[in-house]
This record gives structure tokens, sequence and C-alpha cells, in this order.
């Protein structure tokens, strides 16, 4: 049975702290000052549910790329609330929150952003390293499987297609057992039996491994793979659909244009 992530422009949700994996309450981003500010995010609130798979949609411009840099502390927000489970982003300075990131959160970006002198297999774990951190063997070795790349370990990227790099990308996005995965545009610059695939695993890591992913993408189709999807316009949350199909997506998407 699929869930659907709990959301909403100002009320907060009923559902209890363990169940919630990121938590934003009042969130506002304006970029510049003065008359000339741009307000990215409108006192948006929003639950991320453990185990689901959400995706983020919305006009160009209407801040879902705000969205998840703020929810993911790549961002701070000019005002408002984000949690990640019981930890509040916006009260940690930059270096612990970097130690944070690296060690609860993954991420999956358009651009592999692949080291090309390190092997698939010192890309994936470079995560641990940095956090000085020795790989479980285990879990290192069903999430190679699961991406299909125990044969490419010793690989550089420049000799992988964009596939098998992204595949890479999330392998490293999930080693370190994070309690969320962000993904921005992850199957932007791939043919579609590629982004087939890619959507694919995210969604096997969510229904077998038990991960949270919130994917941030402009694709109806990727969305479809997702339990939820969130519709932002002007900086706000204003409709979601759960369980979300393809042509529900396009005609959601095709009325905020309209209205736009």
């Amino acid at each position: 049975m699929k869930h659907m992530s709990r959301w909403s422009r100002q009320q907060p949700s009923a559902a209890g702290e363990g169940d919630i994996a990121v938590r934003l309450r009042e969130v506002t981003k304006r970029y510049g000052k003065g008359p000339h500010a741009v307000l990215a995010l409108d006192h948006l609130s929003a639950d991320i549910t453990r185990g689901t798979f959400t995706a983020v949609m919305g006009p160009s411009g209407s801040g879902k790329s705000t969205f998840l840099h703020c929810a993911a502390g790549l961002d701070r927000p000019t005002s408002g609330s984000v949690r990640l489970g019981s930890t509040e982003l916006s009260q940690l300075k930059e270096t612990p929150l970097a130690r944070l990131r690296r060690a609860r959160m993954g991420f999956v970006f358009q651009a592999f952003n692949l080291l090309p002198s390190l092997t698939v297999l010192q890309n994936i774990t470079l995560p641990l390293r940095l956090q000085g951190r020795r790989a479980d063997g285990e879990w290192l070795g069903e999430i190679v499987a699961r991406m299909d790349l125990s044969e490419r370990l010793s690989h550089v990227p420049a000799e992988l297609s964009g596939g098998q790099q992204q595949r890479v990308a999330i392998a490293r996005a999930l080693v370190t057992r994070p309690e969320v995965v962000f993904a921005d545009e992850p199957t932007g610059s791939l043919d579609p039996e590629t982004a087939r695939d890619i959507l694919g695993l995210l969604r096997q890591a969510v229904t077998d491994l038990q991960q949270t992913v919130v994917m941030v993408t402009h694709d109806p189709v990727a969305a479809a793979h997702a339990d939820s999807a969130v519709f932002l316009a002007q900086g706000r949350i204003v409709t979601a659909l759960a369980s979300p199909t393809a042509d529900r997506v396009a005609a959601t998407m095709a009325g905020l244009r309209k209205a736009a």
C-alpha cells in the first residue's frame, strides 16, 4: 500500500515525530533585499513521511528546487523551521551541518558528480571515507548488487555509460544508510529507457530498502514512480496527488500553467 507524504501550507500534521523524516514549518525564502527581492518560498509547511517516495513538481519558478535545497540544508530559509528527524537544521553552523548532510542524507543530481580519478568502488564509499567510517560489507554488497555494479567496481567513470554513472551516484547516496535521499532531476540527462531503469532503482530503494526519497522533477512519467506528488506554485504547495499516474500529473501541471 502506498502512503502519501503529509503536507499543508500552514497546518501542522498530527503525525507522530517518529513518522516524519523531514518537517518544514512556515518556511519562507527570499533572495535579495528591497523591492527587487525574489520570494521563492512563501510560508510553506510540509511533512515527508519516513519510508515514502515523494515527487516535488511545479512550473518553472514555482520554488521546487528551493524547497529541496532548504529541506536538505543546502540553503538556509529566511524564516521558518526545517527539521531532519528531531534536529533543527537552522540552529547548526556550517561545519556541523555539512557533517550532518554527509552522515544522514544522500544526494543524487542530474550531473552525476563522480570524481573522475576514483574507481566506482571508491566513488561509492567516498562519503564513508570522509567521515572516517568503514563500509558495512553486507550493506555495501547489497546496494552494489541492486545497482548492477558488481562487474564495474574497478572501472573509472569515463569507462561507464551515463546510466551506469547514475547508478554509482545512487549507490553512493545509499551507502551511509541515510535518513533521506534527495534527488534533483536525477533522470534529466538520460535517455527514456535508462531513465526508467534509474527511477525503478529509486522506487526499489523505498520499497525494498525502506529508504525515504524526495525527488524534484518536471517529468510526469518520473513522478508516477512516487507514492505522492506535491505541486508548488509561487512558493506554496497548492495541491497533491496520492499514487500519481503520469496522466493525472500532466493534467495537474497543465492546470497550474494555465492558472499562472
